[in-house]
């Protein structure tokens, strides 16, 4: 029962993250990084500590009194996660929501769940996941399976995307519902995103200290519930400062280099609409790891929760992409050949949630 529900809240956490990018599409007269900051100020500065305040009364009594090389090292790997998350708008930007998050979170979703049980069989911690656990249990061996299946399903989405490229070029279509199409830029952004949009995975480890005094604090007064579901809101508030620290530069040096400060405040956009499509989509980009931390708390912070995570997100954009008509104009075979990708990644689903049933 208790992985149903983690899988439950997994799906949901990923219907979130692979739909935020939509409300964007309805911002009219504003710069990439005009839209991108106002939803990032949202997802990052404004939600995440009301969400903690919310469910963690304490919180800020957690962060005060942790570790400043732990709350050091949580913030570092949100900067590393804001590079990122920062290319991933730009991923999407040049390879449409379907493309370029499957190839993006494909790579987070392998990178986020091997390297941190790969780290912990050389550091071992009670409690952690190894590798060497992985390959010597059952559960672990299948939770590897589903690994292996989900890389060859995002194989497959990015060898639609390639095919996709060529027709539309060879019918001189720079693409139906993305008029910034451009695969080569698009691919190498993808490729820096998904390295480093992993960074999210490690930030969530280096502050498990506070997402451990909060489940004891909830416990001490819950006896016998299990773990509290919203323990990761109060890591989330220091993780997510190091994402705004990197956008919030970057986006400021496009508006400088770009003259764009302008669509803050000019009356000739439709500022109300701009900001609150920008805001909506901030929060429903928050939701994604709320809802992560809920599936984590039933599943366990570990290559089950990441690649399940990871999966549902994909499958939700590629979906996007199909009701966006991203594949308007390209051939039944390159749709077929998204379609199985797509197939191939539920399988792998199901295989993690398997693998982690029987841990």
């Amino acid at each position: 029962m208790q992985a149903i529900f983690g899988i439950i809240f997994h799906f949901v956490g990923g219907f979130a993250s692979g739909s935020f990018y939509i409300p964007f599409k309805k911002v009219k007269g504003w710069a990439w990084e005009s839209f991108w900051i106002v939803g990032g100020i949202f997802s990052w500065l404004i939600v995440p500590p009301l969400a903690a305040w919310l469910t963690i009364p304490n919180f800020t009594e957690i962060i005060k009194a942790t570790n400043g090389h732990i709350l050091l090292l949580t913030y570092f790997f949100g900067v590393l996660w804001g590079i990122g998350g920062l290319t991933y708008g730009l991923g999407v930007r040049y390879l449409g929501v379907a493309l370029g998050s499957t190839i993006i979170l494909g790579l987070c979703a392998v990178f986020g769940s091997i390297i941190p049980s790969v780290y912990y069989n050389f550091f071992p911690q009670e409690g952690k996941d190894t590798f060497s656990m992985m390959l010597s249990n059952p559960w672990g061996q299948m939770v590897l399976l589903g690994i292996v299946i989900s890389v060859i399903g995002i194989i497959i989405c990015g060898k639609a995307g390639i095919m996709k490229e060529k027709e539309l070029t060879k019918k001189n279509i720079v693409g139906a519902e993305n008029t910034e199409y451009r695969f080569g830029l698009g691919i190498f952004v993808a490729i820096v995103s998904g390295v480093l949009s992993a960074c999210f995975n490690f930030g969530i480890e280096a502050g498990k200290t506070m997402a451990e005094t909060a489940n004891a604090v909830w416990q001490a007064s819950h006896p016998g519930q299990g773990n509290f579901l919203f323990r990761n809101n109060v890591t989330y508030v220091v993780l997510l400062w190091g994402g705004l620290t990197t956008n919030f530069i970057w986006c400021m040096i496009l508006n400088a280099r770009n003259k764009t400060f302008s669509n803050y405040t000019d009356a000739k956009k439709p500022l109300l609409k701009n900001y609150f499509f920008s805001a909506l989509a901030g929060i429903t980009w928050f939701l994604q790891f709320f809802f992560y931390g809920m599936g984590e708390s039933k599943l366990g912070n570990g290559a089950s929760s990441w690649i399940l995570h990871m999966a549902f997100i994909i499958l939700i954009a590629n979906a996007w992409g199909l009701v966006l008509n991203e594949w308007k104009g390209v051939s039944k075979k390159a749709i077929y050949t998204v379609v199985a990708g797509i197939a191939t990644i539920i399988i792998s689903v199901l295989v993690v949630g398997y693998g982690n049933s029987i841990k």
